[in-house]
């Protein structure tokens, strides 16, 4: 998820949004110490707004009434958080809340998890890792927590290693230790990491943009396994983590009819965490 680039044209969508939403007024938001009937959910192309929109039609049909704000990226989601544009959001997982907060000085917080969705090499021109010539370009997410995440799955496969005390959520390639096969680590808005394949001799690549771009996860030659740390959230502001309507939009994600949602039509793509 070029960063300028992506976020001048984010911004141009994103801000229209929400002058758009900003016009009929942010109820929810505005009250943050008691319940409301309406709630703004900031989240992404692809089946994390597919996952949010199922959950907003049960959620009408509770009295609660979800406004969905799908943004281009993953920077502007938090950003539009931060600053009270949007009630909650449900993107990430929680390493890459982490790092955005240390790097913006925010107070963000979990306020329940939602589903695993596992990273995945992919590649056009080669059938697995072993494969992969001396030399060979992989491309990974360039932002903090995502590319910890996509050297960690390369570690495990065992094309690198990395550095004794690594913490793993915030690997760079500063950390890596040995490179056996010379790999060359290419790192991209994860937004563009598909159209890396065409270049590159494979890519790490984010669910989300793996949906978007329909790859098939059968197709991928290595894929992040279930001890993986990176289970995707809802979060908002920390000062609202106990608004009751916040609560009552996470007991919705959280119910039996959202996991069988996910199971049904993502079954090769997310694992329910809750």
């Amino acid at each position: 998820m070029n960063l300028k680039k992506t976020l001048i044209i984010s911004a141009a969508a994103v801000g229209a949004a929400l002058f758009l939403y900003g016009c009929g007024g942010n109820d929810a938001a505005s009250s943050a110490s008691g319940e409301s009937d309406t709630i703004s959910v900031g989240t992404t192309a692809g089946y994390s707004e597919d996952v949010v929109e199922f959950v907003a039609k049960q959620a009408e049909k509770q009295g609660l009434h979800v406004k969905v704000v799908s943004f281009g990226d993953y920077v502007t989601p938090d950003q539009a958080l931060a600053q009270g544009d949007i009630d909650v959001n449900s993107f990430q997982h929680g390493p890459f809340l982490d790092a955005f907060n240390q790097k913006n000085g925010t107070d963000l917080v979990s306020i329940g998890n939602t589903y695993l969705a596992p990273l995945r090499v992919y590649s056009k021109k080669h059938k697995s890792l072993a494969e992969l010539p001396n030399g060979a370009s992989i491309a990974v997410p360039n932002d903090p927590s995502n590319e910890g995440r996509a050297l960690l799955l390369l570690s495990k496969q065992g094309l690198i290693t990395l550095k004794n005390g690594t913490d793993p959520t915030k690997a760079t390639t500063a950390d890596i230790a040995t490179n056996p096969k010379n790999i060359k680590i290419v790192e991209l808005e994860a937004p563009q990491l598909p159209r890396a394949l065409d270049d590159c001799d494979a890519s790490v690549i984010n669910g989300g943009y793996a949906v978007s771009a329909k790859l098939d996860p059968k197709t991928a030659i290595a894929t992040e396994d279930d001890t993986s740390p990176y289970i995707n959230i809802i979060a908002t502001r920390a000062k609202d983590k106990d608004n009751p309507t916040y609560k009552k939009f996470v007991k919705i994600f959280q119910s039996p009819e959202t996991k069988k949602y996910i199971e049904d039509n993502y079954a090769d793509t997310l694992v329910p965490a809750f």
